[in-house]
């Protein structure tokens, strides 16, 4: 009888998962925009189902912004001295791009939890909802810029020379220490690739708070009380003008103010739309915080979408 020996084989290890990588977290997004088709028409679908039956339709959100800004203007126009003509332009937009800036906010981490039964039932990238999200804003925000038209066009005489914020809206003479603003030029025309940063970080928002926001059910109630606060530090309805020039009543808060405003990362989301439409003084360091926060913001998104994408679906 011959001994025979027996080789044991060892299972090969299954193959590795990539579902928690970068390159299926940045085939979400590729995916989820070449769906534009899907996330647009739910968008669009969002804004006219708020406003079915209703006579005007969405031109609701045209209307109630104006009333807002008109109130919130005239009524703090009158508090803080200011010429209507200058100051009423300037919470206008201040409040129309605040609007959009809130809405990602508050909305996006929504996102996912309101789209519960279309994310266990239709197999599509989890972008879809985030960017339906965003779609849905710059819906809004496309009729809130209406109210900004009708006000140049009221204004535009004021607004096309030099001005101020504060005194009689004139530069020079006695109210040489003001700030004094250039004036509507072609400048205007950087609103536009403003608004596309403040959109792309907007995007980042929305995913990354949605992500959160869906795991721990308390994050919507502690952004919702912080995103009231910030409205309030944000010089979006009193101006910064009256804290920034020699000689004025605030003035020796400059030094204590300026440099947490140039923190608030809301201000210059806010300036980089709102400067170029009244044709304000923008400073570089706008444009560079808004951008190096699109590029962090988006590092943050693949990560969590690397980490979390896979599980949104049970969390919901």
């Amino acid at each position: 009888m011959h001994a025979t020996s027996t080789i044991e084989q060892v299972p090969a290890p299954p193959p590795a998962s990539d579902s928690r990588t970068f390159k299926r977290a940045i085939g979400d997004l590729r995916q989820g925009y070449a769906n534009r088709e899907l996330w647009s028409h739910l968008g669009w679908q969002d804004i006219k189902q708020r406003y079915r039956r209703s006579v005007l339709g969405p031109f609701w959100i045209t209307i109630s912004q104006g009333v807002i800004a008109l109130g919130l203007g005239v009524l703090y126009a009158v508090l803080f001295g200011a010429p209507v003509a200058t100051f009423l332009p300037y919470v206008a937009t201040g409040l129309i791009v605040w609007t959009f800036i809130s809405g990602c906010l508050t909305e996006g981490m929504e996102c996912f939890i309101s789209n519960e039964g279309l994310i266990k039932q239709l197999p599509s990238p989890l972008s879809v909802y985030a960017l339906r999200t965003v779609w849905r804003q710059i819906l809004m925000f496309g009729h809130n810029i209406i109210v900004y038209v009708i006000i140049m066009l009221i204004y535009v005489g004021t607004l096309s020379g030099p001005y101020t914020l504060t005194g009689n809206g004139t530069c020079g003479g006695t109210n040489a220490a003001w700030t004094c603003h250039p004036g509507l030029g072609l400048d205007m025309l950087l609103a536009i690739p403003g608004f596309v940063l403040v959109a792309v970080n907007a995007g980042w928002v929305t995913m990354l708070l949605g992500i959160i926001s869906t795991r721990f059910r308390d994050i919507p109630q502690v952004i919702n009380a912080l995103v009231q606060l910030l409205f309030y530090l944000t010089p979006i309805v009193w101006p910064l003008d009256q804290v920034s020039a020699v000689g004025g009543n605030r003035h020796q808060l400059a030094e204590t103010v300026l440099p947490i405003i140039q923190l608030n990362p809301i201000y210059h989301l806010v300036q980089v739309v709102r400067a170029p439409l009244l044709g304000q003084h923008l400073s570089v360091y706008s444009w560079l915080a808004v951008a190096g926060m699109a590029i962090i913001g988006w590092g943050l998104a693949l990560v969590a979408m690397r980490n979390y994408r896979a599980r949104v679906s049970y969390w919901v």
